[in-house]
């Protein structure tokens, strides 16, 4: 197999700000690339299922037994036989006592009689159906009358129905969310085997940068990018290890670099891979390890360095806010949850009426913030949030949704169809 990171790069020459560039990737270019490196990691531990939430299955979990395991009520009602209440109504059969949930009733039922049942109790045997309560009259004493005729397995939930034994139940590579813990306890299941937290190293570059607590000079800025990263990084269950702000000088990066590398699976750094004469991230990815690609024909987000540095996949995002996120929930995170043990999956994409006119040149993908709203009519329609300048962060808060452009969109008009991504299926999150 062709060594994806063996790819030819293209010359350098076009600037970011191009619309057109011959040298960047194409969107699904680049997705593959990363694809055919994105390798589950090794290794498997046994967790308790209390522990479990949002770690990723690496085993198969079959069902040891049928859930529910015996016949029983889906109502509030009386246990009869259907073939009893044949004839004129009302008909009126004999009670012979009650079954409880987790009290069934011990005795057979016979011709001409009927069980008082609550909702989860045991079909008592002999008995193929459930009158609900609302349809039934007292009659004379121990008796009860019925106004409805019932069918054979009204209003009962058969032994299995919701899960055979035997069946595969969660898949490997599934990640564990609360309905999947409450299966997995419906089954008396105590622990699991889930594959190890992904461990991912970030860091941030610039001489601009400040972090908190620390007075914000003249041309300096606040770090963002190190809290929506990690944030984004623990949204999706992986072990962080924060490597904080390093500054634009080469052995300082080439020294975190090396840090990340031992140390983690995966590296995450934001800022640093433009062609200026202080970023030296991808010079230093060139130096200590392999480029697969820099350049994606996107925006926001067009620098994006990818390769690897020692056994560590590296994605190197641009510096500007908007555009960390975006290639984040575009690229990396596909990654990590394939390196986590998940199957690969698309993203959610739809199309619904643009309520707002949307600029746009060809050349490049663009990923345009928008809010999925219904209108007056009750139509589902996007909207855009403004401005949608890559260091406009706001406008993630304010959106719930990419406007997904194609690489040779002119822009569209009011009232003209979209693609939509929801934020709902980019940014699932786990503890």
């Amino acid at each position: 197999m062709q060594n994806p990171l063996a790819a030819p790069i293209a010359p350098l020459d076009p600037s970011c700000m191009d619309d057109f560039d011959p040298s960047s990737l194409l969107v699904e270019q680049a997705l593959e690339r990363i694809r055919a490196l994105a390798a589950p990691v090794a290794g498997v531990e046994r967790v308790a299922i209390r522990e479990a939430l949002g770690r990723v299955l690496a085993e198969s979990v079959r069902s040891p037994l049928d859930v529910p395991s015996h016949d029983n009520s889906a109502m509030d009602g009386y246990a009869v036989r259907a073939a009893d209440t044949g004839g004129d109504l009302p008909v009126a059969l004999r009670v012979l006592g009650t079954a409880w949930a987790g009290r069934p009733f011990p005795d057979p039922v016979g011709p001409g009689e009927c069980v008082r049942i609550m909702t989860g109790a045991v079909m008592p045997a002999g008995t193929d159906s459930v009158v609900i309560q609302e349809k039934t009259q007292p009659g004379p004493p121990n008796t009860v009358r019925f106004s409805e005729r019932p069918r054979a397995r009204d209003n009962v939930r058969d032994a299995g129905e919701d899960i055979r034994r035997g069946a595969t139940v969660l898949p490997a590579g599934q990640r564990i969310g609360p309905a999947e813990l409450g299966v997995l306890a419906s089954l008396g299941t105590v622990e699991v085997s889930v594959r190890r937290r992904l461990r991912v190293a970030f860091f941030s570059t610039g001489d601009e940068l400040r972090s908190l607590g620390e007075p914000l000079e003249a041309g300096c800025v606040y770090d963002s990018n190190r809290y929506t990263l990690l944030a984004m990084l623990r949204a999706i269950g992986a072990e962080v290890l924060d490597l904080g702000v390093v500054r634009d000088v080469r052995e300082d990066v080439e020294r975190a670099f090396r840090e990340a590398a031992a140390a983690a699976d995966a590296i995450v750094t934001s800022g640093g891979v433009s062609v200026g004469e202080a970023d030296f991230v991808k010079e230093t990815l060139e130096k200590t390890g392999e480029v697969g690609f820099w350049k994606i024909a996107m925006k926001p987000g067009r620098p994006l360095a990818f390769g690897r540095v020692g056994d560590a996949l590296f994605f190197g995002l641009p510096g500007n806010p908007v555009s960390v996120m975006v290639t984040f929930y575009q690229f990396v995170q596909p990654a990590l949850r394939r390196m986590m043990g998940e199957p690969a999956a698309s993203p959610v994409r739809f199309r619904v009426p643009s309520a707002s006119r949307l600029r746009k040149r060809p050349g490049r993908v663009e990923f345009q913030r928008g809010v999925l709203a219904y209108d007056e009519t009750g139509r589902l329609t996007v909207r855009s949030t403004g401005g949608q300048g890559s260091g406009i962060l706001s406008s993630m808060h304010e959106a719930n949704c990419f406007i997904v452009l194609p690489l040779e969109s002119e822009g569209v008009e009011p009232g003209r169809e979209v693609d939509v991504e929801p934020f709902g299926g980019v940014t699932g999150c786990a503890p």
